[in-house]
């Protein structure tokens, strides 16, 4: 199981934004390769750190990891946060400013190397019905990305010396200090185009369609993100490529709607069905069953199937499906029905006697909500 992302950097739920970021700095400078040359358990905990870093210090991402936990980034096992030390030091190399003197470890991981830029992220739509939602999809999406063009050949860059990164010296009250920028004739990838087809941009991209399959787990919700990583665009040069964002969309079903991971229906009956009882066959995500409704059922009467609904993110179980008994008033009798009803609504057996087992409207709006 994988450790709480709070529990990495030391700080509470309620922790701000600046205490977030600090607490990481002081990690990541504890765990920094730098710092630990050869230590595996500390290159672990430096990318846990990243990782936990880079959701709690975005608000939205925040917000899904306290509500689903890690089930939120890693459904299905594609989109996780399986980051290697290109992404956190691409991502989050300028937090630390100095801290290592040169740039945090020229961003690859080994003093002095290659900066290794990250490519743009991809940003998709998929629309799901309720039966996808319950059961877990594979949609193959086609997407457009940018891609390295066959032939491109690149130089070092003069002016970094494919570092990516300018050092800067100045003297100080304090004492000489140095600084690390971004290399503004390379833009930080390290590298300048020597040469490159026709077709390709001035970065050497061109875009090309690609067909990706997207694994989505059971017990997604509307306006979910997902993460496939490495299918946004690619990064110039030996760069790594960014990642595709899909957004879930929720699609609306006739018969059934959708409360968290319980599901309603809304089931009618005639009079002479509820005072008879009958047989009735429903739909559920998993296709139809086949309810029986006792004799002399009222309106308003909720159903219970158990472990009928969605299932839940986290692996707790089902939820369950609600089914709603409305009796139907007919609008229109004719002569024969008219005289029928006109005798019975002096006969006692007519006359409504709720006794103690019929709950309330209010008791049957409490017990659907716990």
């Amino acid at each position: 199981m994988k450790k709480d992302f709070y529990e990495i950097l030391g700080v509470s739920k309620s922790a701000s934004p600046d205490e977030i970021k600090k607490a990481y700095r002081k990690k990541a400078i504890e765990f920094h390769p730098d710092k630990n040359p050869g230590d595996k358990q500390a290159e672990e905990n430096f990318k846990l750190c990243a990782e936990a870093y880079e959701v709690l210090s975005d608000p939205d991402k925040k917000a899904r990891y306290d509500q689903f936990g890690h089930q939120a980034f890693e459904g299905g096992g594609y989109g996780g946060h399986h980051m290697n030390m290109d992404d956190i030091f691409s991502q989050f190399g300028d937090i630390f400013g100095s801290a290592f003197g040169g740039g945090f470890g020229g961003f690859g991981g080994n003093s002095g190397g290659q900066r290794r830029m990250k490519g743009s992220n991809l940003r998709i739509k998929v629309k799901l019905t309720l039966e996808e939602i319950a059961n877990g999809v594979e949609k193959k999406v086609k997407v457009k990305r940018k891609i390295q063009a066959p032939g491109v050949k690149y130089r070092t860059c003069s002016t970094c010396n494919g570092s990516g990164q300018v050092l800067k010296v100045t003297n100080t009250i304090l004492g000489r200090m140095q600084t690390a920028t971004t290399c503004h004739s390379c833009g930080g990838s390290g590298q300048m185009i020597d040469s490159k087809p026709n077709n390709a941009d001035a970065h050497g991209m061109i875009l090309e369609d690609e067909t990706v399959s997207i694994k989505i787990p059971a017990g997604v919700v509307d306006g979910m993100q997902l993460k496939v990583s490495g299918k946004g665009n690619d990064a110039p040069g030996n760069g790594i490529p960014g990642d595709l964002i899909v957004a879930i969309e929720e699609q609306e079903h006739e018969f059934l709607k959708r409360e968290g991971e319980n599901l309603h229906y809304d089931l009618y009956i005639s009079f002479p069905e509820a005072a008879l009882g009958v047989s009735k066959e429903i739909d559920t995500v998993n296709g139809k069953v086949r309810i029986k409704l006792d004799e002399g059922i009222q309106s308003g009467k909720i159903l219970r199937l158990k472990g009928k609904g969605i299932p839940s993110l986290n692996s707790y179980g089902n939820g369950d499906l609600l089914v709603h008994v409305n009796v139907w008033t007919p609008k229109n009798l004719n002569k024969e029905q008219r005289t029928f009803f006109e005798k019975a609504i002096h006969e006692d057996n007519f006359n409504p006697k709720p006794d103690k087992s019929e709950k309330s409207f209010f008791e049957k709006v409490k017990d659907m909500f716990s």
